[in-house]
């Protein structure tokens, strides 16, 4: 779902750059209400967890591939608002440091990525989850449920953005017939990803998932069975696994939104990257011949910037509204 530069039109990348960012200045203001300070470090892990978790890529369809998108996740285990948060900064740090997605597309690849992911994910959530059995399974449940509409949704965005500012004479209805069809089938494997991260918080952590708090402790029936440091710890490390050693077996082929392109022959209107030979360009270490360690040490800098990021700016969010508070 990452689009380069040239995809959309100038016109719609600067209002989707307007309409990100505005919500994001809400996003910090309330972030940091949605938080207690025991949670606060979580948003930097899920950051580096999403960020190594996007650097793999499954087989969904012949020749195309896709990969976790995360908003769902965040939204379930931090709220909305820093779950917005947390995805944008993994989506621009991806722009930046890896020339993944383009610079004039982070408006709407924010948008679609991030905030329709976050907010869609989370209402999505709040629907299933009355339908489900109050308990620690009804989060995941709903939580996976909503994970898989959410990549639907933005999907659905990136097609309407299409209608306003499309780079081809391709009709509307073929770009949103094809990218709705390729992003179910990619849904379902967020859902089981999504299914999987949230069955290990709920069964170590329960306690720290905003999405759970409508559960009392009698019907989590468990309590904190991890430490804090030790859930964190565990956590970052599952991170480096995932970027360093699990993404050397990803899949190469097209992810969703390059296929349809490709298929569409609009693949063409992209344009290059202004950090295309940066250091970590495309996931690779300038310098280093082998592509294993060029890969690896890639993943690892990811993972600690997005970690110091994700953390710091949640972070600040909660200082300044306590500050406000007193």
């Amino acid at each position: 779902m990452h689009a380069p530069d040239g995809f959309l039109q100038p016109s719609v990348a600067v209002v989707t750059a307007v309409l990100s960012l505005i919500l994001l200045t809400f996003a910090l203001r309330h972030a940091g209400r949605e938080l207690g300070d025991r949670q606060v470090p979580l948003a930097g892990v899920a950051a580096a967890f999403i960020f190594a978790a996007q650097m793999v890529n499954f087989p969904v369809a012949a020749g195309t591939t896709g990969h976790l998108l995360g908003g769902a996740l965040a939204a379930v285990l931090l709220g909305p608002w820093v779950g917005m948060l947390v995805v944008s900064v993994v989506v621009i740090v991806q722009a930046l440091l890896f020339a993944d997605g383009g610079l004039t597309a982070l408006g709407y690849n924010t948008l679609n990525m991030a905030i329709v992911t976050a907010f869609g994910g989370w209402a999505t959530y709040l629907a299933v989850r009355k339908l489900m059995p109050r308990t620690s399974g009804g989060v995941v449940g709903a939580g996976a449920l909503a994970a898989g509409v959410s990549v639907v949704l933005s999907a659905a965005a990136f097609s309407i953005e299409w209608l306003f500012g499309a780079s081809a004479p391709v009709a509307f209805d073929t770009v949103f017939g094809a990218m709705v069809g390729v992003h179910v089938l990619i849904g379902i494997g967020e859902a089981v990803l999504t299914g999987l991260v949230l069955s290990a918080v709920m069964a170590s952590r329960p306690d720290l998932v905003v999405g759970a708090r409508h559960l009392t402790s009698d019907e989590l029936q468990a309590k904190s069975r991890v430490g804090m440091r030790p859930f964190l710890i565990g956590s970052v490390v599952t991170a480096v696994v995932v970027g360093v050693v699990i993404s050397q077996f990803a899949a190469s082929s097209p992810d969703g939104l390059e296929r349809v392109a490709i298929d569409q022959g609009f693949a063409e209107s992209a344009t290059d990257h202004a950090f295309g030979s940066s250091l970590f360009s495309d996931y690779a270490t300038a310098g280093v011949s082998n592509e294993t360690l060029s890969l690896g040490v890639a993943g690892i800098a990811g993972i600690a910037v997005t970690l110091l990021v994700g953390g710091g700016v949640v972070s600040a969010s909660r200082s300044a509204q306590r500050r406000q508070i007193v």
